[in-house]
């Protein structure tokens, strides 16, 4: 379990597709105290660390499945590319942000960014399927970041991403365009799925 808040930009420095995607992730995190087979949030997918290695730079490895890149934005990394990073959350932390599970629902297409203040509000488009679960002042994961919802107007959402949230996520490079990882509230899909009963 995440909780939104990243604590690393990583970088992609290797992506090879052999049956399936596999990826080496630069990283400033020690990852001697990486467990092989722990979970680290890239751009908010949960993936599990299958190698790594220290030395010049740190860096772990992680293999994404068909499944993973047919809901997230992961065929389009490639090297060089700056990835979210989050470890998972141990009992104890403080808990900054939301429940985030990593487990991707599909992807936001960024369609407008404004000034507003020091801040930046973003419209993104969203498949028609999932705004039934995104309410004005609910939690969302963008990228493995937690964000409160502005408002929403049929399958767009606004947010503000302050400049702190710009500046030590990837969210500093969004454009028209970009495309986002979307984790809905875990709480929204479940209360969701209890009314459809």
């Amino acid at each position: 379990m995440f909780t939104g808040i990243v604590t690393d930009v990583g970088r992609v420095r290797h992506v090879e597709k052999r049956g399936d995607t596999h990826i080496v992730i630069s990283t400033n995190y020690d990852v001697s105290g990486v467990e092989m087979g722990a979970s680290i949030a890239c751009s908010g997918i949960c993936m599990t660390v299958v190698d790594k290695g220290s030395g010049k730079d740190n860096w772990f490895a992680v293999t994404a499945s068909g499944e993973t890149l047919s809901k997230t934005n992961l065929a389009s990394w490639k090297v060089g590319d700056p990835v979210n990073l989050e470890r998972p959350m141990r009992v104890g932390d403080e808990f900054g942000g939301h429940i985030v599970t990593g487990h991707i629902d599909g992807v936001a297409e960024v369609k407008l960014l404004v000034p507003e203040g020091e801040s930046t509000r973003v419209t993104f488009e969203i498949p028609v399927g999932l705004s039934k679960f995104i309410a004005s002042k609910g939690s969302i994961a963008l990228d493995g970041v937690s964000l409160t919802v502005n408002e929403v107007e049929g399958t767009r959402f606004g947010v503000n991403i302050i400049p702190h949230t710009s500046k030590v996520t990837t969210f500093g490079r969004l454009k028209p365009g970009s495309r986002v990882n979307l984790e809905i509230d875990l709480l929204a899909r479940y209360v969701a799925r209890l009314v459809a009963k």
